[in-house]
């Protein structure tokens, strides 16, 4: 009896995330679970890196292609998705492979939302005109002099918790980064990881910088072989703007941008390529902080289904303690 046992698989875009839960669940059987915000997406294929139809078939997947990119997600949505389908294959003793690079949505599926000080309508409406008249700059600038740890947390992307965290300071007076370290430590207790009684197995998967920029030119050279203009092309011919959330993401806004400008193909590649090592880098960051078994992809491959079958032999003679 597997004793709902849930694997995340972690790390960085382009370290070989789908490749690794595919060989776990060959080996022990069990369902994958997607925790990758742009997978959701029925629309988004090439640029999302999504598992392929082969792939797809190889196993059941959960929590892809559930969406139209027109109708995001966000955090608490997924939990609330996520918590309910891991339930669901726990009760069939199914072991969850909980795979994908979006630490937050993974932290609000573990360890419910944050619930954040309520922001007085005052300053939601001075962040509101700061962000439409200058976009996210003013922003980053108040977060790099004042909470730097947040600065630092935050991906340049992540427009929504950079503009929460100024709002939080306009509003306290103190570091959302303080605030946040408070709420982990208590959220531990609460989380619900242990109210469900989930006995979690994380294999954070990480290789060096160099090893891995080779790794991710090689996605963007297959991304835009694959198609990629043309699948962006479609979507803005069957009446997307580029602007919907999904649609600013990597690979996605930098190709719009091509479309639009006119840009050279080199150049396109050369961008997204820039942009996918940001991301790398923020991501990094983000699960840095988090207990996790390390291991790089390109080496240890054997040792990371080793170390998840000893894991299965602790919990079993525990439980059956």
């Amino acid at each position: 009896m597997n004793k709902n046992i849930v694997c995340v698989i972690s790390g960085p875009t382009a370290s070989g995330k789908t490749k690794t839960s595919l060989a776990l669940r060959q080996r022990f059987g069990g369902d994958i679970v997607n925790f990758d915000s742009l997978l959701f997406y029925k629309e988004l294929n090439i640029g999302t890196a999504k598992p392929d139809s082969s792939e797809l078939a190889a196993c059941p997947h959960h929590l892809i292609d559930i969406r139209s990119a027109k109708d995001p997600i966000n955090a608490a949505d997924y939990a609330q998705l996520a918590l309910k389908t891991i339930q669901e294959l726990h009760s069939k003793d199914s072991i969850v492979f909980l795979t994908g690079g979006s630490g937050f949505y993974l932290q609000a599926l573990l360890y419910g939302m944050f619930d954040s000080t309520t922001v007085d309508p005052k300053t939601r409406e001075r962040s509101e005109i700061l962000y439409k008249d200058k976009g996210i700059a003013p922003f980053l600038e108040v977060l790099k002099k004042n909470d730097p740890n947040s600065f630092n947390h935050y991906h340049s992307n992540d427009h929504y918790r950079i503009r929460r965290a100024v709002e939080h300071f306009w509003t306290q007076g103190t570091k959302f980064s303080e605030e946040r370290e408070k709420m982990l430590k208590t959220r531990e207790e609460n989380s619900n990881f242990r109210k469900l009684g989930w006995n979690i197995f994380h294999a954070h998967l990480d290789l060096p910088k160099e090893e891995h920029y080779k790794l991710i030119q090689a996605r963007t050279q297959s991304m835009l072989k694959q198609g990629l203009v043309q699948e962006v092309k479609t979507l803005l011919e069957e009446g997307f703007s580029g602007k919907e959330k999904p649609m600013q993401s990597i690979g996605y806004k930098e190709t719009v941008e091509h479309l639009l400008k006119g840009t050279a193909q080199e150049e396109l590649l050369e961008k997204i390529n820039v942009s996918t090592r940001q991301l790398a880098k923020a991501q990094r960051t983000w699960f840095k902080k988090i207990k996790k078994n390390e291991y790089n992809p390109l080496v240890n491959a054997s040792k990371i289904v080793e170390d998840f079958d000893s894991f299965l032999n602790r919990v079993k003679i525990n439980h059956d303690h």
